[in-house]
């Protein structure tokens, strides 16, 4: 365990050492961009969609003593502090990750990360910065897009289901909403799509043992993020009571 608290840092400082160079590897950075966020969209939106309707119809049926407009409290405050953010990176983990550990993981165990070193490259500049920049950037959106998305399927889900009207929704989310609370799972979302990354490509860059240490990397990957975001989303909800 210490060792890999060690090897993690120093790849984690190495990282921070390419960034002062950014410009020799934009294209990178942006073809990385597309492949773990626009490409991971649609399946981040259909779970958001759902989430965001269970939420709406498990408040409805809890609450049945309180008025309807508590639902779109429910569903903004669910969506925003929790389930956007959260389920964005378990999706983005499994999708995400287990890919670029096994790319990496391929890389590596074929002896094409020496080969970069061989030619005065270099393998961190060159595939874990574009990743790791990336996944923190394109978080944003997709966990913007994602509270959008769960807070009008609540919104739907509410009018068929619960029999109420827009404005009692709309009121229960603007009474919940406040700028602090977008702002916190922007946050979350950024310091998710860092860790999604940085993991996938340090456990790739440890596998060994041919094709099948390539699929137990991909497993190992996955059980690794979600370990890690479950830690740092217990480390980070004492920030939202600071901003809140």
């Amino acid at each position: 365990m210490t060792r890999h608290i060690g090897r993690a840092g120093v790849l984690g400082g190495a990282t921070v050492l390419a960034l002062l160079h950014p410009r020799d590897h934009v294209r990178e950075t942006f073809r990385q961009a597309k492949a773990i966020g626009v490409d991971s969209l649609p399946l981040v939106l259909l779970v958001a969609t759902l989430s965001g309707s269970i939420l709406a119809q498990q408040s409805g049926y809890q609450f049945t003593d309180l008025p309807l407009w508590i639902v779109g409290n429910a569903v903004a405050a669910g969506m925003l502090t929790e389930l956007a953010p959260l389920l964005s990176a378990i999706i983005m983990a499994g999708r995400v990750g287990a890919g670029i550990g096994a790319e990496l993981g391929t890389m590596k165990v074929t002896d094409q990360i020496d080969a970069l070193r061989t030619l005065g490259r270099d393998p961190v500049g060159e595939l874990i910065m574009p990743r790791v920049v990336a996944g923190a950037v394109m978080m944003v959106p997709i966990v913007i897009l994602a509270n959008v998305a769960g807070i009008w399927s609540g919104w739907l889900t509410g009018m068929v289901m619960l029999d109420m009207t827009t404005h009692e929704y709309v009121y229960g989310v603007r009474n919940y909403y406040h700028s602090a609370a977008l702002i916190f799972s922007i946050v979350k979302g950024v310091f998710f799509g860092i860790t999604i990354t940085f993991i996938g490509c340090y456990v790739g860059l440890q596998a060994e043992g041919g094709a099948a240490g390539v699929g137990r990397t991909a497993r190992n990957t996955v059980v690794a993020i979600i370990v890690a975001l479950m830690i740092l989303d217990v480390v980070l909800a004492p920030l939202y009571k600071a901003v809140g």
